[in-house]
């Protein structure tokens, strides 16, 4: 029997990690698998040796074969799935300064990554370096005026209602406008896996 892919391997295990609430800093402490190294083997890129399995497996108090287990259920989708986040919940998120919350955040092996967003920077200073995304995304701006900052194009203004299409792999920064704190929807490419471009937050 062929193995499982590094992808779905991938994703059992941040099913598992996320089942028992642990963030991959914190797994990453439990096992004594680097953060980084950990990152690349939920998103697929990455295989652990089989010490580092046995670690992690007993970090997230589960044996090899409920892991496999878990990589059985995280194959293809099922048609027609759904995911509702009401108003003011989903899980927390943070894109660079920006603190938001996250759509559908329960399913796994997504095209898209949607997210709300509030956008507090007013400079590009207090923004801190330009974010980056695996992809292609877009952004929707719902309230206040946001100016939109990219490694290759002219900063562009957006009011309450428009929307921009852009690359976000060379880099973006999103600013608020003079009216004060504005609310964005992001959505972005999470065919890698697992929407690693946000940092996953309590609250």
């Amino acid at each position: 029997m062929a193995s499982p892919s590094p992808a779905v391997t991938g994703a059992a295990i941040r099913k598992l990690r996320l089942a028992k609430g642990l963030t991959l800093q914190q797994l990453a402490d439990a096992c004594g698998v680097p953060v980084s190294s950990l990152s690349r083997v939920e998103l697929g890129q990455n295989r652990l040796n089989y010490d580092k399995l046995v670690r992690l497996c007993r970090a997230l108090d589960v044996d090899l074969h409920g892991l496999v287990t878990r990589e059985a259920e995280a194959g293809p989708p099922v048609l027609g799935r759904r995911a509702l986040t009401l108003a003011g919940q989903g899980q927390a998120v943070a894109l660079g300064p920006h603190a938001g919350r996250l759509a559908g955040g329960e399913l796994l092996g997504k095209a898209f990554a949607p997210a709300t967003l509030d956008v507090t920077a007013a400079n590009l200073a207090e923004h801190g370096p330009l974010s980056e995304l695996p992809g292609e995304a877009w952004v929707l701006v719902l309230e206040g005026q946001v100016t939109v900052h990219t490694a290759h194009y002219a900063p562009q203004a957006l009011s309450a209602g428009d929307s921009l299409y852009f690359d976000g792999r060379g880099g973006f920064g999103l600013l608020r406008g003079d009216s004060g704190p504005a609310r964005v929807v992001l959505v972005a490419d999470d065919r890698r896996g697992q929407f690693p471009h946000f940092t996953l937050s309590s609250g």
